[in-house]
């Protein structure tokens, strides 16, 4: 590939308010490059329902929090907004997360923090949603929702609402070093 120059947009402020622009500069980026996997992170549903009203296009994964992930039983993402996410002809994935699960598990009972969330404290140092972005690929890829060795575009956030995105190479959780951040779309600066 020859040489490109991308812009990146570094927001003020992290959180809600920056989903549509970082939803508009994904679909941007995906029509430039052809990209057709998409996957964005939601936890009530809402982003994930903003993605698949502009993603109706390409193969859209919306990725929930897993059952009892804020409370024991509990399912953040609402019942409607998830029928319309689906009635829109995008896919749901709801599963333990890549960076947590039993390693936070260990965390909770020992005190004693476990490899899966050193890895997920390191790349928080480029932001919360560039974690999420890496960690929503590695479990669609586990899902066989998207194609590993592949680029695709995943979208995350801090808190609520997206503010970043990312083009990824794709892998399974088990091949995670193979794993590359391509390009970064979008992000917070602080």
């Amino acid at each position: 590939m020859d040489d490109q120059i991308v812009s990146t947009v570094y927001y003020g402020q992290a959180g809600a308010e920056n989903t549509q622009r970082t939803l508009s500069l994904a679909l941007e980026r995906a029509e430039a490059l052809g990209i057709e996997d998409i996957l964005v992170a939601t936890t009530s549903g809402d982003t994930g329902l903003a993605a698949a009203r502009l993603f109706a296009e390409r193969n859209l994964v919306v990725v929930s929090h897993s059952a009892g992930f804020a409370a024991p039983n509990e399912q953040e993402l609402d019942p409607g907004l998830r029928n319309q996410i689906e009635a829109l002809g995008a896919r749901i994935l709801t599963c333990q997360h890549a960076f947590g699960g039993v390693g936070r598990a260990i965390r909770r009972k020992f005190g004693s923090y476990q490899i899966d969330e050193i890895i997920a404290f390191t790349l928080r140092s480029l932001g919360q949603g560039t974690k999420v972005a890496c960690e929503i690929t590695l479990m669609a890829v586990d899902a066989g929702l998207v194609p590993a060795e592949k680029e695709v575009i995943a979208i995350g956030g801090t808190g609520r609402g997206a503010d970043t995105a990312a083009v990824i190479y794709s892998a399974n959780s088990q091949d995670l070093f193979d794993l590359r951040i391509l390009e970064i779309l979008c992000k917070p600066r602080g």
